[in-house]
């Protein structure tokens, strides 16, 4: 999982909002309130990502973020309730990657992380030799990406997921084509089946679907099969 530690001095937004959110889009979350307990937190452990706040109450969020650009190459996203036009272009400018304003959308920021992961792996891969061509991608397609944290979908907009919503659709697009169970979908949210409620299954489909439909605008490809499951149709119709 992405190592991201979350720099947030107001420690209700950090440890009852941010943290669990992004842990349950699938980050290993480390939280500080100060930049100084980040600092120590990075001589302990590497980080590929940081999330911060301009406000900070030891040290201004801009130079934190010139300092860790000069010590590294990791993903920073500022995240701040300063909206001004002048402040974005600074951050950027200091090396930020992104700029999010507060109030904090879980959602959002998982799907800029997520975002942003890929872009630094793709940073730190090897160029192909001028013998070599690209993998072709594949069009009209629905796909996971990002170690299956994510779905992308034939246009190649991102939806982030959280551990239900990816558990499932692993499934489910591991066997496309084919309808799966309601007791094999089960089986991989839980460890005792006789002790899940089934109604959480239909949540978390519902829930799915909507967010597709809402974040892509595409037909959603997750599919009732009567009497025998669900089905998800990764080829887009053309």
């Amino acid at each position: 999982m992405p190592r991201v530690a979350v720099l947030e001095d107001d420690a209700d937004l950090r440890d009852d909002i941010l943290v669990p959110g992004l842990r349950d889009y699938g980050f290993d979350i480390t939280g500080a309130g100060t930049a100084a307990e980040l600092y120590r937190h990075m001589l302990r452990q590497p980080f590929d990502m940081v999330v911060l706040d301009i406000g900070l109450p030891d040290e201004d969020g801009l130079s934190v973020v010139r300092h860790l650009r000069e010590l590294s190459d990791l993903g920073i996203v500022m995240l701040t309730g300063q909206r001004t036009r002048e402040d974005r272009i600074k951050a950027l400018g200091d090396g930020a990657d992104a700029f999010l304003a507060k109030p904090a959308d879980v959602e959002v920021l998982a799907a800029t992380l997520h975002s942003l992961s890929r872009r630094l792996q793709g940073r730190n891969t090897s160029a192909p030799t001028a013998s070599s061509s690209p993998a072709p991608k594949p069009q009209g397609s629905w796909r996971l990406d990002t170690d299956g944290w994510c779905l992308v979908s034939p246009s190649g907009v991102v939806v982030a997921l959280t551990v239900p919503e990816r558990s499932v659709l692993h499934i489910l697009v591991s066997r496309a084509g084919t309808p799966v169970g309601r007791e094999a979908l089960i089986a991989g949210l839980t460890e005792d089946v006789y002790d899940f409620d089934p109604h959480r299954l239909d949540m978390v489909i519902h829930r799915l679907r909507r967010k597709i439909s809402e974040q892509t605008g595409e037909s959603v490809p997750l599919v009732t099969a009567r009497g025998a499951g669900y089905l998800f149709v990764t080829d887009s119709p053309h």
